[in-house]
């Protein structure tokens, strides 16, 4: 009998046993296969954990085919923040651009997939979810920060720079890294700027939400224990043209 391929079911986390599951996977992409860490991290178990995960919604993708859960985002609302005392991301970036917009706010992070569920359909079924969530709670910003794995800044001029130089958020939704550990992104002058390379060398993940309309806050920080170099990317939803509203809802067609 030939193989039916992956079976996908997204949901909410929970239990106890599902969160577990989320944060194993994230312990294998974001500590085991990127070299991060943290002070809560469970080596033991094999646990990628923090502080901020009892009041996040952890949304997980499962393949009841091979029995695990394949990929994760984690989701934060303005209310959900409040009880935490903040958003995550406000330990690298000044959010009060967006906090005082008084629009309502999602922030996204730990977003992974299993390295086998890579490339396919996987990412499409969560966002599709995520589309479901966003309309649900009738969120109007998506916000959170994007890795690039290393903290060496040089190696990394040409695809900061094209960010900075192409997909800068207009002042209303521009974010920017906190003064203390402010790395500038505009590292190469726009004529040595090779493109290609450029493009090449952003995350895919990155440049799919720049495909969605994201841009990127002023300035990158440097995370140390995690081994990454940071970008918050924002998404005004009302900014979305149908083409894109379009890829953000895609459900996998046959």
């Amino acid at each position: 009998m030939p193989d039916s391929g992956p079976a996908f079911i997204v949901k909410i986390v929970e239990t106890e046993d599902e969160l577990r599951a989320a944060q194993a996977l994230r312990y294998d992409v974001f500590v085991q296969e990127l070299g991060g860490g943290g002070d809560m991290v469970d080596h033991v178990a094999g646990l990628e954990r923090d502080r901020f995960d009892p009041f996040f919604d952890h949304m997980i993708l499962s393949d009841t085919a091979a029995g695990r859960v394949v990929g994760v985002y984690r989701l934060l609302r303005d209310d959900q923040a409040r009880a935490a005392g903040q958003f995550y991301s406000e330990d690298e970036y000044d959010l009060t651009v967006l906090k005082s917009s008084g629009r309502k706010l999602l922030e996204l992070g730990r977003s992974c997939l299993h390295p086998d569920y890579r490339g396919g359909m996987a990412m499409y079924h969560l966002w599709s979810a995520l589309a479901s969530y966003v309309a649900e709670h009738g969120i109007e910003i998506l916000f959170g920060v994007a890795s690039f794995h290393g903290t060496d800044v040089d190696a990394l001029a040409q695809p900061l720079s094209m960010l900075h130089q192409n997909h800068l958020a207009p002042p209303e939704l521009r974010v920017r890294a906190r003064e203390d550990s402010f790395q500038s992104m505009d590292l190469i002058a726009p004529g040595a700027l090779d493109r290609r390379r450029a493009m090449v060398e952003i995350p895919s993940l990155i440049k799919a939400y720049l495909r969605l309309g994201g841009y990127v806050g002023e300035g990158a920080f440097v995370d140390r224990v995690f081994n990454t170099t940071d970008v918050c990317l924002v998404l005004d939803t009302a900014r979305m043209n149908d083409r894109q509203r379009r890829l953000y809802s895609a459900e996998r067609r046959a």
